[in-house]
């Protein structure tokens, strides 16, 4: 009797100790840093970084990533941000451990993230690596363009959980891929894969995952190359006409194109650029 006492104690004392470590193991990967900032010739690349929970946006990872947006939106160096994810994951969306009180808060909410990533007024590219649900689906949509990888899947499971999307989700959706594609996705929350997003118009294109961040990298370069004021006069115009009505559009791109104008054309400018573009449109056409 006292053998098997002294057994059970002993197990209980190694179950201690395995559960310690775990949680001890834990609290050491939630405190490695939840957002990798790369840096590299004008072009920013954002990664969100919890692999081992699908890079779920805990409360911490989106104060971080906001103030990292808002650090990019002020820097004054960066020409284009690359988002992506570490892991099998893009972003799966809120934590829902966290949301459901499943486990601790990891703090109090100190930042918007759509607020912050709309505050960056440089292209976003998005590099979808794989799971984009739900929160993680409307961050997607923030970006100015996707390119994924064939693990790339995309899901609006808002009704499912019972939450109302308040990042765009529901106003974005319909826009690029259609209103009963949007409606299908959403009032279903069933996946999408790679090669049906990339039919619909979410995705550009899909490539290989070894080759993602370099095949967004060489997109950022090809976009940097542009003139600056030109392309950022041009991106706000694409969007607000995108945001209002065509007749409104057409006012909106009638007006930039009369103030630019006045403030950015002029013949040596042009020429200067003429034979860049030239000898890059032969190269493309060929």
């Amino acid at each position: 009797m006292r053998a098997e006492t002294e057994k059970n104690s002993y197990t209980q004392a190694i179950m201690l100790h395995i559960v310690s470590w775990t949680c001890f193991k834990g609290a050491i990967m939630e405190n490695q840093e939840l957002v990798l900032l790369e840096r590299q010739d004008g072009i920013a690349i954002v990664t969100l970084n919890r692999p081992s929970s699908l890079n779920a946006l805990s409360i911490s990872l989106r104060n971080r990533l906001a103030e990292t947006f808002k650090e990019i939106a002020s820097d004054g160096k960066t020409k284009v941000v690359i988002l992506t994810g570490s892991g099998r994951a893009f972003t799966v969306g809120l934590d829902l451990k966290e949301l459901g009180g499943e486990i601790e808060a990891s703090g109090k909410i100190e930042s918007d993230v759509a607020k912050a990533m709309s505050s960056v007024r440089v292209p976003i590219i998005g590099a979808i690596n794989g799971y984009a649900i739900t929160g993680g689906f409307e961050i997607a949509l923030m970006c100015d363009f996707l390119i994924g990888t064939p693990n790339a899947k995309f899901a609006d499971t808002h009704a499912r959980v019972g939450v109302v999307p308040g990042w765009g989700l529901s106003q974005r959706l319909p826009r690029i891929i259609g209103i009963n594609r949007a409606r299908e996705l959403s009032l279903t929350g069933n996946f999408l894969d790679a090669e049906t997003a990339c039919s619909w118009g979410l995705l550009n294109r899909i490539v290989e995952e070894e080759e993602l961040i370099a095949h967004c990298s060489g997109l950022a370069r090809d976009i940097i190359s542009t003139d600056e004021a030109t392309r950022t006069e041009m991106r706000r115009i694409i969007n607000a006409g995108w945001e209002s009505t065509l007749s409104e559009g057409l006012i909106e791109e009638k007006n930039a194109n009369r103030d630019h104008g006045k403030r950015e054309v002029r013949p040596e400018k042009v020429a200067a650029r003429r034979n860049e573009i030239q000898e890059r449109g032969r190269s493309q056409a060929e």
